[in-house]
């Protein structure tokens, strides 16, 4: 095999493969002989086939076999060379169909070209200069006490009353929903609780039945929110055919064990140790991500090399469509943004680049820690998948997962990920700083108000590792705020 580098240009490589006619001979009298003992063909005993029949009969696709070993076993070149590749190497052959029949026939050299681009060498840098501020939240006792409330009222009785409805009172109803007359796809709903007041379903709709009675025909007009998901329905003004078909009063709400017995728990301490729990689970994820931020700003200010093209091309690809997924689902486009495609593709370009130089330096760094992803890890990971589906799509869903490699490693990646940062903050200097719960979500709110919904999107998918999981599936559609996905 001669190897000869035709290309050398910043990350680009190219090299030339050739391997001697003679040698392609030599592999395929090898797979020739091996076979001679194990082939079956009529007129001859096994073992005594002439190598020159088998030739004949198998020749070609024999040498095939030996073309596809060969493209297989290049792929050693690069490493040999003491090269990374960032992506699988474009393998350019000839087109020329007599030269590729001479090939096979193995009356020429085998000659193709490996294009590809390197990963950069990355000389870590020294981390105690960097230091970050922990945004740490405590949780009062009583803003559990305010989610054990909510979380009891799910066990809350009601019981069936005459006359009018209140607010706070159950009702149970029949809906139509239409626009401009006609009905709208998921619009459509029987025998609905709704508790008066609980502001579950869009502004308007819970405040015009108060007051109605059991039997009660209503017509209900409200307004779909502007920024409504599912774009055809935002803005717009829809009526409802509402039928009350029971009108419950609310019992007393009592927390105690007995109450928590009825939601599946031993105790009421349990309930709030549960509560507790997931409280401090979703603020310590706030805090972990402003954490994050602060280490991967300092890392990209410290880190400053070209990237490779075509990993920034395949993340820039998965921001872009990310976004315009999110501006076709608004209804919107990039002048309703204040922004031009242009501007925008420079600043997602952008975006790409950093998540790329970011994604080579953990991944350089975790190397040279020994941090790795275990086999246990990745299986809880891929159960936490698996979970986000309803269990009639789960066994499927785990499935794809297991017998596809790639799908499996974009489950790996973000894990390596986090599990890199968790060494970086063993390292680095890390203040904590007690704030209120206002001061944890200020920044993300401040943000969130300067930034444009199409570029807030995007810098979200930049922020995290690469997912790709399939979606999780919709939602039937309501007069609900919450279905918003709902009449796609």
């Amino acid at each position: 095999m001669q190897v000869t580098e035709t290309l050398n240009s910043g990350l680009k490589r190219e090299i030339k493969v050739v391997v001697p006619a003679g040698d392609m001979e030599a592999k395929l009298l090898a797979r020739l002989s091996d076979a001679k003992d194990k082939v079956r063909i009529n007129g001859f005993r096994p073992g005594k086939v002439p190598v020159q029949h088998l030739r004949k009969v198998y020749g070609k696709s024999f040498m095939a076999e030996v073309v596809n070993e060969i493209l297989n076993e290049s792929r050693t070149i690069i490493t040999g060379r003491g090269e990374k590749a960032a992506m699988q190497p474009e393998v350019i052959m000839t087109e020329d169909e007599k030269e590729a029949e001479k090939i096979l026939a193995g009356g020429s050299d085998f000659e193709f070209r490996l294009n590809y681009e390197v990963i950069p060498a990355i000389e870590i840098k020294d981390f105690s200069d960097i230091k970050v501020t922990r945004p740490v939240y405590d949780v009062p006792e009583t803003e559990i006490d305010e989610q054990v409330q909510r979380v009891a009222e799910s066990s809350r009785s009601y019981e069936t009353k005459s006359g009018k409805a209140a607010e706070g009172d159950r009702v149970t109803i029949d809906y139509l929903g239409k626009i401009d007359g006609e009905a709208f796809s998921g619009g459509a709903g029987t025998d609905q609780p709704l508790v008066l007041g609980s502001k579950e379903f869009i502004p308007g709709f819970e405040d015009q039945l108060v007051g109605a009675k059991a039997g009660d025909e209503k017509l209900v007009t409200v307004t779909f929110p502007e920024n409504y998901q599912a774009p055809h329905l935002a803005g717009k003004e829809a009526t409802f055919d509402v039928t009350v078909k029971e009108v419950a009063a609310p019992g007393k709400l009592e927390l105690n064990d007995e109450t928590a017995k009825n939601l599946g728990l031993e105790s009421l301490e349990r309930l709030r140790e549960i509560v507790k729990g997931q409280i401090e689970s979703q603020f310590g994820s706030m805090t972990r991500q402003k954490v994050k931020r602060q280490l991967l700003d300092q890392l990209d200010a410290s880190y400053s090399f070209e990237a490779p093209s075509k990993l920034v091309d395949a993340e820039f690809n998965n921001i872009w469509n990310q976004v315009n997924r999110d501006l076709q689902a608004a209804g919107r486009t990039f002048a309703d943004e204040e922004t031009t495609e242009e501007e925008a593709r420079a600043e997602y370009t952008r975006l790409a680049e950093r998540r790329v130089r970011l994604g080579l330096v953990l991944a350089e760094i975790g190397e040279k820690a020994g941090v790795t992803v275990s086999d246990d890890e990745l299986q809880r990971g891929l159960f936490e998948q698996v979970r986000r589906f309803p269990g009639n799509q789960q066994q499927e869903v785990y499935e794809f997962y297991r017998s596809n490699p790639e799908a499996l490693n974009t489950l790996r990646a973000p894990m390596f990920e986090e599990k890199v940062v968790d060494h970086l903050l063993g390292l680095i200097s890390v203040t904590d700083n007690k704030v209120s719960k206002e001061e944890l979500m200020a920044d993300d709110e401040e943000a969130e108000t300067k930034a444009k919904p199409a570029k807030k999107a995007a810098a979200k998918k930049a922020e995290k590792a690469d997912e790709a999981g399939a979606e999780e599936p919709k939602k039937k559609a309501a007069p609900k705020k919450k279905a918003a996905k709902d009449a796609e």
